[in-house]
């Protein structure tokens, strides 16, 4: 496999005033940075990349780094780090697991180093979709900023906004945000983004299907126009041409494998009767393997979860209909083994990043290839082995051969019942059956939210967890 990194042609348009009627500074674009040499980068052999501090990074993060037990540079990183060290922008697609949110933390600190950050007014800014991707970028920032004494915080909704408040006001450097918190805070007059050098959107496609790019483009042109841009996605879509067209200079395109499967990734498609599907995907999940479960809907996966947890299986879930403390609970129980099994829908394609994920189950079939791949890149990570099943029933076949030839996949096919050779072979040894204990009662903080996918204020209202119906007195007191 080979990655090229090469400059591509989008320049800002020049701006005299920002969204609020700020003046700004503008800059018309000049001429094309040095890009970094489209030639062949091996994504394998780590013997043949160079180091960290040959490319650039400074001691200490490459000490953190170290610590870390981060010790080479991924082809991601090695084809980023020497150009957005520079100062330039970056246009980056990469799937996850491969590296990219070092490949922009590294950059985004070591430029940060050593300046002065004002209340309200933090310095870098990283824009995600979800609350767990937010959480798993800032744990990622974190040791790295740590190590050259600058702080950074998680902005979301689905938790009181009063401790983002005080860590802005106490002069945060970094900012890991949802885009419908960070543009309530923003309306308030909590937080202002008139000093942000650097700016990075992670998974900008996602952000696109989840109709966040009104708001990214809004927050965006809060950020002084010079400042760097860096965009990551797992495809580099129309919607993510016409974002870069309009806040970067001549970006540096990094591309890292092709939007398709990774090649370790092994690929069933296996037909059931729709009467056996719970049982189907409980023979699936009984081996020893860590499995991860998607469907469509948060009742789907509720009542999953529930059927699997009967079946004396250890399952957690995750979805849109949990609170913040909930999904956290959830999820640190799913990475440190504690339940081997996790529901989810595709809010959670995006924001897990949990090691060694053996099997990828689509119960349901996804609604397109571009959901199919991001799912599937939940295993075989980093070059590991997985493998990614997909269940269908006769009538919809062809829909899932169309998918299947999108996403450039040729899957294994079978038909099968919950009791076919086939499924222990995938599944693999069997696990002890746990048996279900009595879950504790929810507390206040616990109780379910509902967030619904939507665009324009309805993004708004997914990220920052608003909900119309409560009383306004009630409202204006969660706010403080």
């Amino acid at each position: 496999m080979l990655m090229t990194a090469q400059p591509i042609g989008h320049a800002r348009p020049a701006r005299g005033k920002n969204a609020r009627g700020k003046n700004r500074r503008t800059n018309r674009p000049g001429p094309a940075r040095r890009a970094s040499p489209a030639v062949p980068v091996p994504t394998t052999g780590r013997e043949s990349r160079p180091s960290f501090a040959a490319l650039g990074v400074p001691a200490p993060l490459v000490e953190a780094l170290d610590r870390g037990g981060v010790t080479a540079p991924f082809p991601i990183q090695v084809a980023v780090l020497p150009e957005a060290l520079a100062g330039g922008d970056i246009l980056g697609r990469g799937r996850t697991g491969s590296g990219k949110t070092l490949g922009f933390s590294i950059p985004l600190v070591a430029r940060l180093a050593g300046g002065h950050t004002s209340a309200s007014r933090p310095r870098g800014l990283v824009l995600v979709p979800t609350r767990e991707l937010a959480s798993q970028v800032h744990d990622v920032l974190s040791p790295l900023a740590n190590a050259v004494g600058l702080s950074v915080t998680t902005i979301f909704g689905g938790t009181s906004q009063r401790p983002q408040v005080a860590a802005l006001r106490s002069r945060v450097d970094i900012v890991v945000a949802c885009p419908g918190r960070l543009a309530d805070l923003l309306d308030q007059g909590q937080c202002h983004l008139g000093d942000v050098e650097i700016s990075v959107v992670d998974e900008a496609d996602h952000m696109a299907d989840l109709g966040f790019l009104p708001i990214v483009r809004r927050l965006l042109d809060e950020t002084p126009f010079d400042g760097q841009r860096m965009f990551f996605s797992a495809t580099l879509d129309n919607a993510i041409d016409v974002l870069a067209r309009r806040f970067m200079r001549h970006p540096t395109e990094i591309s890292v494998d092709p939007p398709a499967a990774p090649a370790a990734l092994v690929h069933h498609v296996l037909t059931i009767s729709a009467a056996d599907r719970t049982e189907v995907v409980a023979a699936l999940a009984a081996g020893n393997s860590r499995s991860l479960i998607f469907t469509r809907t948060k009742h789907g996966a509720q009542r999953l979860a529930r059927q699997l947890t009967a079946a004396r299986i250890p399952t957690t879930e995750l979805h849109g209909n949990l609170a913040q403390r909930a999904r956290q609970r959830n999820l640190a129980a799913f990475s440190s083994g504690a339940a081997r099994v996790m529901v989810a829908t595709d809010i959670a394609a995006r924001g897990i990043h949990v090691d060694d994920i053996d099997l990828v189950i689509h119960a349901d079939v996804p609604a397109e290839h571009k959901t199919y791949l991001h799912r599937s890149g939940r295993t075989a990570r980093a070059g590991a082995d997985g493998v990614v099943v997909t269940l269908q029933t006769d009538g919809q076949a062809r829909e899932v051969r169309a998918l299947m030839s999108k996403a450039g996949v040729v899957p294994l096919a079978a038909t099968v019942t919950p009791r076919s050779e086939l499924l222990a072979a995938i599944a693999g040894p069997p696990a002890r059956r746990v048996t279900p204990t009595q879950p504790p009662a929810a507390d206040a903080d616990c109780r379910n939210v509902v967030a619904t996918a939507a665009s324009g204020s309805g993004a708004v209202a997914l990220s920052a967890n608003y909900r119309s119906r409560r009383p306004r007195s009630s409202r204006s007191a969660s706010r403080g």
